[in-house]
C-alpha cells in the first residue's frame, strides 16, 4: 500500500497534528476538529477543501473556531514536510479519518470519538481482521504471565491476532507470546511508536507482515499518563473479544478501559480472569457485567467456548463489521454526505436529525476520566509526588489536574507543606 498522504490527511495533520519545535497556535482538539468536520459536511466540502485560503473564512464562522488559528495552522506546510520525510524514512504510514482504509471498527465503535488520525508502521489490513484484546498490569504475577502465554498460544492456534497496548507486563506479554507462536498482533501504542518500530524483533515480525503498530499520537511522542488512558478504548474498538488479565480496583489504565468498555452502549464481549489470587479489581469487574474467562478452554473448542459464555449471560450478538450505511437512517442525506460520513465517522442519526453538535455525544476528557482514580487516593493528605509514585503517573500531568480539582471543589489543598486531599461531601 501507498505511503503517499492524502490531501485530506494532509490538512487533517496541519488542523489536528502535533509536530515540529515551535507551535504558535495550538493544534485543534477533537472537539473542535468534530465541530469543523460537521461544518463540512453541511456545506457539502472536505478538509482538503481548507487547503484552499477562500475556504478558510467561511470555515471559522461557520465553525466557531478562530480565523488566524486556522490560518496558521494551515500555514505549517513546511514544518510538516520535514515531519513527513522522518516519518515516512522510518517506515510509517499516515491515515485520517477521510481514508478509505481507515479501520471501519473505529468508525462503528466509537462515531465521532474515533481518532482523526493514525500513525502506523506494518501490515494496515490487520486494522479491519478483529481479535482477541488482552490487557492488563503492568507488574502481573506469575500465574497470571502463563495465563496471558497460554490465552495467546490460542490464538495463534486459531489464527485470531491479539490486540494489546504494548507497555510493560501483561501487554507486551501477549504481543510476544502470539508472534512466537506464529500468529498475529496488533500493538497501540500511547508513546514511542517510532522508537518501537526500529527494535530488531519487532522489525522482524513487521517484515512477516505478522505485526502493526499503531498510536493516534505524534510517532516520537514520550509517555503521558493521560495518552494512555486515552488509548483504551482504541485497544477494545479493534477487537472481537476482550480480555482483562489483571486489573487494580480503582487504580490504572487497565480498570479504567475496562469500565469505561461496559459502561458503553455498544459495548463489547469483556472476559475476565478469575482464580485464587486474582485482584479485587477483576472480580469488581465481573459484578459490573464482565464475563468470567472460560475454565478449560483449548484451541480446539475455543471460539465456542467464548460464544457460549457469552450467550450464557445474555450478551448482544457480536457485531459485525458492516458499513455506517447498511440501515434506514441514511434516508434524506445527499450523496456527497453520504461519500463524506461513510469516512468521516460521523453519527448518522444526529445529523439526519438537525445536523447539529449534539452535546450527548462530546467525548470524557481525561480529567473526568481519572478523577475518580485519583481521588479514590486522597482519603489522606498526600504531597503531588507522593501521589504521582502511588499512580504512577508524570507529575506534571497530575499537576495540572490538580490545580483544575481544588477549583472544582473536589479537592483541598493544603499548607505547610503543601499537600492534597478529598474534599468533604
Amino acid at each position: 500500500m501507498s505511503n503517499s498522504l492524502t490531501e485530506d490527511t494532509k490538512a487533517t495533520i496541519l488542523l489536528f497534528g502535533v509536530f515540529g519545535k515551535a507551535r504558535s497556535e495550538k493544534p485543534l482538539s477533537l472537539r473542535e476538529y468534530t465541530s469543523l468536520v460537521r461544518w463540512l459536511v453541511k456545506v457539502d466540502l472536505r478538509p482538503k477543501d481548507l487547503l484552499y485560503k477562500d475556504n478558510v473564512s467561511e470555515a471559522s464562522i461557520g465553525a466557531n473556531i478562530d480565523h488566524q488559528r486556522l490560518v496558521s495552522l494551515l500555514g505549517r506546510g513546511v514544518q510538516l514536510g520535514f515531519a513527513v520525510e522522518e516519518w515516512q524514512q522510518a517506515g510509517i504510514w499516515i491515515i485520517s479519518r477521510s481514508d478509505s482504509d481507515y479501520p471501519t471498527r473505529y468508525k462503528k465503535h466509537l462515531k465521532d470519538k474515533s481518532p482523526p488520525l493514525l500513525f502506523g508502521i506494518g501490515n494496515r489490513s490487520l486494522l479491519n481482521e478483529g481479535g482477541l484484546s488482552i490487557v492488563g498490569s503492568r507488574n502481573v504475577d506469575k500465574v497470571g504471565e502463563s495465563f496471558t502465554r497460554h490465552v495467546a498460544q490460542i490464538c495463534a492456534d486459531n489464527r485470531l491476532p491479539v490486540i494489546s497496548g504494548g507497555a510493560r507486563g501483561v501487554d507486551q506479554t501477549s504481543m510476544d507470546a502470539v508472534l512466537e507462536a506464529g500468529g498475529k498482533s496488533v500493538g497501540v501504542l500511547a508513546d514511542s511508536l517510532l522508537k518501537k518500530s526500529l527494535e530488531r524483533s519487532t522489525r522482524h515480525a513487521i517484515s512477516d507482515e505478522r505485526l502493526l503498530l499503531i498510536s493516534p499520537y505524534n510517532p516520537s511522542a514520550g509517555f503521558n499518563v493521560g495518552n494512555a488512558m486515552g488509548r483504551n478504548k482504541l485497544i477494545y474498538a479493534l477487537s472481537d473479544y476482550c480480555l482483562v488479565v489483571s486489573a487494580d480496583h480503582k487504580k490504572g489504565g487497565t480498570w479504567a478501559g475496562a469500565e469505561e468498555e461496559l459502561k458503553r452502549e455498544n459495548a463489547l464481549p469483556v472476559f475476565v480472569r478469575i482464580g485464587g489470587n486474582v485482584p479485587l479489581g477483576n472480580t469488581k469487574l465481573i459484578e459490573m457485567g464482565a464475563i468470567i474467562w472460560p475454565s478449560h478452554i483449548e484451541s480446539s473448542n475455543f471460539k465456542q467456548k467464548l460464544h457460549d459464555s457469552i450467550s450464557e449471560c445474555g450478551e448482544k450478538p457480536l457485531q459485525q463489521n458492516l458499513s455506517l450505511f447498511e440501515s434506514n437512517v441514511s434516508e434524506g442525506i445527499t450523496n456527497v454526505e453520504m461519500s463524506f460520513l461513510a469516512n468521516e465517522s460521523i453519527e448518522v442519526e444526529t445529523l439526519v436529525a438537525d445536523k447539529k453538535f449534539d452535546r450527548q455525544h462530546e467525548s470524557v476528557s481525561i480529567y473526568e476520566l481519572v478523577m475518580p482514580v485519583i481521588l479514590n487516593e486522597l482519603d489522606s493528605p498526600l504531597t503531588s509526588s507522593q501521589l504521582a509514585e502511588v499512580l504512577d503517573i508524570n507529575t506534571t500531568q497530575l499537576n495540572i489536574w490538580l490545580k483544575q480539582a481544588v477549583e472544582d471543589q473536589k479537592v483541598v489543598k493544603l499548607f505547610k507543606p503543601v499537600r492534597y486531599q478529598k474534599a468533604k461531601p
